[in-house]
């Protein structure tokens, strides 16, 4: 079966091995002349980014990189993007990397024409309509990982570092024009990168699939996703140059943040929290937090988990089949067990449980997530109890 393909579903996707010679192309035809790069400081140097970037050059677009960003982009990181949009003169952005280079190249694109705070559009109520959105710039979005999803969501997370919080910006038009889904730009994940991003986009996956409420298509897709990462991700962790599982590990990304919509849970709410106080990778805190989660939603899951088990073809199909696939594929990637493991503390426990219960994300949880439940799925988590 070929691995190349267009899509559309939820924006413009080219995905297939070797897309990437594709970008100035679609640059021109979304109307950039002067593109801004956006990506991390990590990945600014690397071979794919710099053959981006020559490539536009190479084209006559006069082309731009941007790379001061932190892990868990802060708003000093917009601030400078702005600068540096506004000292290029800049038409269009091209997010290129991880979850940070893509949310912040979506947000640079965002605010570019923007005269309100950036907190003012965050994703609360109908704070979206507060923007201009005839100024939003244009944005290629080019994912280097397989996990966030981000090149397919209207949305953006950055931390708001007075409240230590991750919040959550979001505007209908911040999706971007065309996504170039290229798996031979993820090879060079590092494995513990290539674990945690996917275990990110198996969460998202996950949790929309247990949400409440009545979303059958992004249950299909979030069960398809599912069924992709069971396949490929051991694979695309200990041989990287998979490029069949790296590809499959990319469309379930993109799968897991398209299915989102219908709602995330006490995992991402968790997550936040404790990425925003202790700096950890986000899907790797979601990974860890996964078993005690779906163990504290089992009253409300079992029946649901079980027709997935049975898609998964797990023995036996059933909520326990699923839990010692869930705890094996965590074990085979390298997924700690517990918090403790992951360099988190139980020091601001309280607080935690505080910010998780009112987390966006909080609502999506099969079973309410109240504060006594926020505390007691952390407590198992540090303490490794199932």
């Amino acid at each position: 079966m070929s691995l190349t393909a267009n899509w559309n579903y939820p924006t413009s996707i080219r995905f297939g091995v070797g897309r990437i010679a594709e970008l100035a192309e679609i640059c021109r035809s979304q109307g950039i002349q002067r593109p801004l790069l956006v990506t991390d400081s990590g990945l600014a140097r690397a071979p794919i980014t710099l053959s981006a970037l020559d490539a536009l050059r190479a084209a006559g677009l006069g082309v731009a990189l941007f790379c001061d960003l932190k892990p868990n982009p802060v708003e000093a990181n917009l601030a400078g993007g702005l600068d540096a949009w506004r000292a290029g003169k800049h038409d269009g952005v091209v997010a290129f990397g991880g979850g940070s280079g893509l949310d912040m190249g979506k947000l640079i694109a965002f605010m570019s024409g923007q005269t309100r705070p950036v907190w003012d559009f965050e994703d609360i109520g109908d704070y979206w309509t507060r923007a201009d959105e005839s100024r939003i710039a244009p944005v290629i979005a080019v994912p280097t990982t397989a996990g966030t999803g981000s090149e397919v969501g209207r949305a953006a997370v950055i931390i708001d570092e007075h409240t230590h919080t991750k919040r959550i910006i979001f505007h209908p038009k911040m999706m971007p024009k065309v996504v170039i889904s290229d798996p031979a730009l993820t090879v060079g994940m590092p494995a513990k990168v290539t674990a945690g991003t996917g275990m990110d986009a198996f969460s998202h996956c996950l949790e929309s699939y247990c949400a409440p409420g009545f979303h059958p298509m992004a249950e299909g897709i979030a069960v398809e996703g599912m069924r992709l990462v069971a396949n490929a991700l051991v694979r695309a962790v200990h041989t990287p140059s998979d490029l069949d599982a790296r590809a499959q590990m990319l469309a379930a990304a993109a799968m897991g943040a398209t299915a989102f919509q219908k709602g995330l849970g006490g995992m991402h709410a968790l997550s936040h929290p404790v990425g925003a106080l202790y700096d950890t990778h986000h899907g790797m805190t979601n990974a860890t937090f996964m078993p005690y989660v779906l163990k504290f939603n089992r009253p409300a899951i079992e029946e649901r988990i079980t027709r997935l088990a049975a898609y998964l073809r797990l023995p036996s199909p059933g909520f326990d089949s699923f839990m010692a696939f869930v705890l094996k594929l965590r074990k085979d990637i390298g997924v700690p067990h517990t918090l403790v493991e992951l360099g988190v503390d139980d020091q601001q426990a309280d607080l935690i449980a505080d910010m998780a219960i009112v987390d966006p994300c909080a609502g999506g949880n099969p079973l309410p997530l109240t504060r006594n439940g926020a505390a007691e799925i952390f407590e198992a988590a540090y303490h490794g109890r199932l």
